[in-house]
């Protein structure tokens, strides 16, 4: 059976973003590089994706408190 590698833009498909979006997060060492090319297996990125934090987690400035 041939192995089947996922490339950016099919991860970017893969989680729901842009390919730009996707060049922003920090992504799990490639299964398998050629050339200048890096491919992950789908069950990699699966598994990766499922232990990232949630959206707003340790990010971002904090809020203003209001005196009143």
């Amino acid at each position: 059976m041939t192995e089947r590698y996922l490339s950016m833009t099919e991860v970017a498909e893969r989680l729901g973003i842009t390919k730009g979006a996707l060049a922003r997060y920090r992504l799990p060492e490639p299964d398998v590089v050629v050339g200048k090319a890096r491919g992950w297996r789908e069950d990699t990125i699966d598994q990766w994706n499922a232990q990232r934090p949630g959206r707003g987690v340790g990010g971002g400035r904090p809020r203003k408190n209001k005196t009143e």
